[in-house]
């Protein structure tokens, strides 16, 4: 995973040098990209830099902590914010909960504390990255499977004929179609087959075995069953009312 990228938000100086100087970054895989002293020069930087992780004071001149984080939030909801503060009240910490920080840490900071809250704040970057490349490669592999699909409408298509052709069980692939697609397997098959064969019937002057065959169906008395259930009406019904129109 690469270094968060680490904005210090406080207007006392030498607190922002206490943790620049005090507090090994490297060691914890992180680098500070930049530093405010007031909450408006924090919203611009965060614009600016868009950082992983915002040390935030809450008692800041002209926009205070809390208020900033809110406004953040509103445009950057992944970002982390870790509130470091002088004031041990309730009503503080309350609406800093309701704001989803990562942490709420009282000055003096205890570096050891604070290597802590940063140990558990990338372990828990790592596993939302890890559910987010999950998801992509979910979505790859149903992509390449329609794409598969539709290549190959005219030949048997079945979940085990998928399985070998990429390597995946068959119960997973049945499961990405249920979760991904909202059909099973056998519906939306079924559905691309019967989009074929309207478009055949209507643009083309094959013969309905011809159809047939080339949407996947061996036997056309098969296909015609199918047809009729899906669409109402016989493949010959079909490519008549759609000419008389």
């Amino acid at each position: 995973m690469r270094r968060l990228r680490v904005l210090l938000v406080d207007d006392e100086i030498m607190i922002r040098e206490g943790f620049k100087r005090l507090f090994d970054w490297e060691a914890h895989d992180c680098v500070v990209v930049g530093e405010a002293a007031d909450g408006m020069e924090a919203m611009n930087q965060i614009d600016r830099l868009k950082p992983d992780l915002v040390i935030m004071d809450i008692n800041m001149p002209i926009l205070n902590g809390l208020k900033v984080i809110q406004m953040s939030r509103m445009k950057y909801p992944q970002m982390a914010f870790v509130i470091v503060s002088g004031y041990d009240d309730f009503a503080y910490c309350r609406e800093a909960l309701r704001l989803q920080i990562t942490d709420y840490i009282l000055k003096p900071v205890n570096y050891e504390e604070f290597g802590n809250c940063i140990d558990h704040l990338k372990i828990s970057l790592y596993e939302q990255q890890t559910l987010e490349d999950s998801g992509e490669q979910e979505e790859r592999v149903i992509a390449g499977i329609l794409r598969y699909m539709k290549e190959h409408l005219a030949e048997e298509i079945t979940l085990n004929i998928l399985s070998e052709q990429f390597h995946l069980s068959s119960v997973y692939i049945s499961q990405l179609f249920k979760n991904e697609i909202g059909v099973n397997f056998f519906s939306y098959l079924t559905n691309i087959r019967m989009e074929e064969a309207k478009k055949l019937l209507i643009t083309s002057s094959c013969s309905i075995a011809e159809i047939s065959e080339k949407c996947g169906y061996g036997d056309y008395r098969g296909f015609t069953k199918v047809f009729k259930k899906t669409e109402g009406m016989t493949p010959s019904q079909y490519r008549r009312e759609f000419l008389k129109e």
